[in-house]
């Protein structure tokens, strides 16, 4: 007697034996979480095209649980569930093939089985097994009768079923996958934030509409309140002073989508205020759209204080120093009031002293900052020889200037100018100076150029006096530089190649 029939390609993988542990076998059933796939519309989809297929009046999608057979999708029997012992596809799906039984009331396996000497009173069956990309059995696509079918299937429909079951395989792996990818980004989610929580920082998200929907612990560690909403919702813990300063930054940063950093007082959960560097960048979307912003709150309190501290101190130092150069000119003055052969050597150097104070005040002010440019310095040196005229020009492309160079370029154009008002251009009237100043954006040299038109014909001095060695002193000792000095009809003519890191030191 012909109880079953077999031909045609495997329908699948045999299934592995490592999954012969039915607790190894239920953790990966368990992986696809089916309880959301029941009236799966595309399982359902493939179930009518088999039972067509097979000219069955009723088709299942099967999963084999621990002690029952579930059906996913039915067509033809409205049947969720059966007991596993009464279950066709448990031995389907660990064969690895398929399994067709012509008429089950013959068969020794099921002819005592409950759904064949009751409802719905099976008689065929064909089923093709569902074995997961592991190799393990998870239950079939199965095809069945209440007539015995002695022919069995054709080739076309053996193999017709087969595809489909490796179909139903697909859309249950794409699934888990798709589950997979869910828990991989929860999880990353979640390791993300217990990071977060475990930085000094606080870190915050906002969406690009700028509502606020994430803060790490630190939020309500630092302020004790929650998260806020909204930009109006922080206003609050914000200092007053600081307050209308910090929302116009970020105002202007979010219209434009720019990176945002500020510096502000942020109100504590005692009600203190600590000094707080405030950073947020802008994630844009393909079309440049802001998608997302994320921001972080660093607690800045301590190096603000000391930096307070360290300017206090300049400030301190610089006061003293200003009047070191007073106290200094004064005892010079007074001194030379007893040797009036040496006034004139004692009025330059007073002169000298007053303009080092003047470029030591420009670079190192006591009250406020005057600048840190190398015109700006230039001016501040020439303004007591332009006689509120423009007999000084000063152009060119300006440079950077540092505290360290400040004192050798005091120098050098104050003994230049000093020198033009007693025997060059600026001793006379009409005379003029122009300074030119060439300065790279990078490194290399910056070019200083000293120009006198309208004054006496000059001469080369017979011997170099102190001023002189002073200025190349300067230029060659402390600034790396070279100076060249033309001594022409029309005036003296002074080339300065000065190092441009040197100037901005």
């Amino acid at each position: 007697m012909k109880f079953e029939q077999s031909s045609g390609p495997p329908a699948g993988e045999e299934p592995s034996v490592a999954f012969g542990d039915e607790d190894a076998r239920v953790r990966i059933l368990d992986s696809y979480k089916i309880d959301a796939l029941d009236d799966d519309d595309e399982l359902l989809a493939i179930t009518r095209f088999a039972a067509r297929l097979c000219q069955a009046p009723v088709a299942f999608v099967s999963m084999v649980e621990r002690d029952v057979q579930r059906f996913l999708t039915h067509e033809g029997l409205d049947l969720r569930t059966t007991p596993r012992k009464q279950s066709f596809c448990a031995h389907t799906m660990m064969r690895g093939e398929e399994m067709i039984v012509t008429d089950a009331s013959s068969d020794p396996r099921f002819a005592d089985n409950e759904l064949v000497t009751g409802e719905p009173h099976v008689r065929f069956y064909a089923g093709a097994p569902l074995i997961s990309p592991e190799g393990a059995p998870l239950g079939a696509l199965c095809v069945i009768d209440d007539k015995p079918r002695p022919e069995g299937l054709d080739p076309l429909q053996i193999e017709g079923l087969q595809v489909l079951a490796r179909a139903v395989m697909r859309r249950l792996d794409a699934r888990r996958k798709g589950l997979a990818a869910v828990t991989r980004e929860a999880e990353g989610a979640r390791a993300m934030r217990e990071i977060a929580d475990l930085l000094p920082a606080i870190i915050w998200s906002a969406d690009g509409d700028g509502t606020f929907d994430y803060f790490n612990s630190r939020w309500r560690e630092v302020t004790g309140i929650d998260g806020p909403n909204c930009t109006d919702d922080w206003r609050p813990v914000v200092h007053p002073d600081d307050s209308d300063r910090v929302f116009a930054d970020w105002g202007e940063c979010y219209d434009a989508g720019q990176p945002f950093e500020s510096e502000y007082r942020l109100k504590q959960a005692d009600g203190s205020f600590r000094w707080t560097l405030s950073r947020a960048l802008a994630i844009r979307n393909p079309d440049g759209s802001v998608r997302r912003w994320y921001g972080t709150l660093t607690d800045i309190d301590s190096s603000h204080r000391v930096s307070e501290s360290r300017d206090l101190l300049a400030r301190e130092l610089s006061h003293r120093i200003k009047n070191i150069f007073a106290v200094v000119a004064g005892l010079v003055s007074i001194r030379a009031r007893r040797h009036e052969a040496a006034r004139p050597f004692a009025d330059e150097l007073i002169d000298a002293i007053r303009a080092l104070g003047r470029a030591h005040d420009f670079v190192r002010p006591v009250e406020g900052a005057k600048g840190d440019s190398l015109r700006g310095l230039m001016t501040e040196l020439m303004a007591p020889y332009s006689d509120g005229g423009e007999r000084i020009v000063i152009g060119g492309k300006d440079c950077s200037i540092g505290p360290r160079a400040a004192t050798p370029l005091a120098l050098i154009f104050h003994e230049l100018a000093t020198n033009s008002a007693k025997y060059g251009a600026l001793s006379v009237e009409g005379g003029k100076v122009a300074i030119e100043i060439d300065c790279p954006e990078g490194d290399g040299e910056a070019g200083i150029t000293w120009r006198e038109r309208g004054g006496p014909s000059t001469d080369a001095p017979g011997a170099e006096g102190f001023g002189s060695r002073l200025v190349q002193m300067s230029i060659e000792g402390q600034l790396g530089g070279r100076m060249e000095r033309r001594f022409l009809p029309h005036g003296l003519e002074v080339d300065l190649a000065i190092p441009v890191s040197a100037i901005r030191s």
